[in-house]
């Protein structure tokens, strides 16, 4: 079996967990982020540290990553996809503490739901963050229950159509004038990019075999 098949098969819990430990493993690299298609963009301004779920919904088929559309009143990334997280707290005491309360608070997802199985690379934001992304299994049946103010929708995406490299695509597009280019994922009605596809892609990096 080729790399690319051994990839796309069914990964269970196990193997999962089993691939995202062996990634953990290897030497920390510098932060990733909007940069990384668009050299001398690299802001070097102190950034706010932040947190978002990875979350891996552990469905018997096969697993889904679960994600939000932000609402479009929001003073960041107003109607994207995204991750559910948010910047860290004082009484955080982890990032995947901030992590899994705001989690908690966009979702309604309970914590005794999630159990964090590692982290992937930071994340820096041209809007001012360094997130850490926090990845978690979450165990079905759980009720959700959106908060009205960030989060106009959830869905969910297989993790085998994020996986597939036919689905990694760059984009470009005129910012302040000057073209940036980006990664994007469009799923159905849905415009997977940005932060957050760079975020699925590092995720796919650290799932192959």
């Amino acid at each position: 079996m080729n790399p690319m098949t051994a990839l796309l098969a069914p990964l269970d819990r196990d193997l999962l967990i089993k691939r995202l430990k062996q990634s953990g493993e290897t030497p920390a690299r510098a932060p990733r982020g909007d940069h990384d298609l668009n050299p001398g963009t690299r802001t070097t301004k102190p950034l706010t540290p932040a947190a978002v779920l990875v979350p891996l919904i552990d469905h018997a088929r096969q697993p889904t990553v679960l994600l939000t559309r932000r609402t479009e009143h929001l003073a960041n990334h107003p109607g994207q996809v995204s991750f559910p997280g948010g910047h860290s707290e004082p009484g955080d005491g982890s990032l995947e503490e901030t992590a899994i309360r705001e989690t908690q608070e966009e979702t309604g997802i309970e914590r005794h739901h999630i159990d964090v199985v590692g982290r992937l690379d930071d994340y820096e934001t041209r809007t001012g963050f360094r997130v850490t992304p926090v990845v978690a299994m979450i165990t079905p049946p759980f009720d959700l229950k959106p908060d009205a103010h960030e989060v106009d929708e959830i869905f969910e995406v297989p993790l085998a159509f994020l996986l597939d490299p036919a689905n990694h695509q760059r984009h470009a597009r005129e910012f302040e004038g000057r073209k940036r280019h980006f990664f994007a994922m469009p799923y159905k009605e849905h415009f997977i990019w940005g932060a957050t596809a760079g975020m699925l892609i590092n995720l796919y990096e650290a799932l192959k075999p």
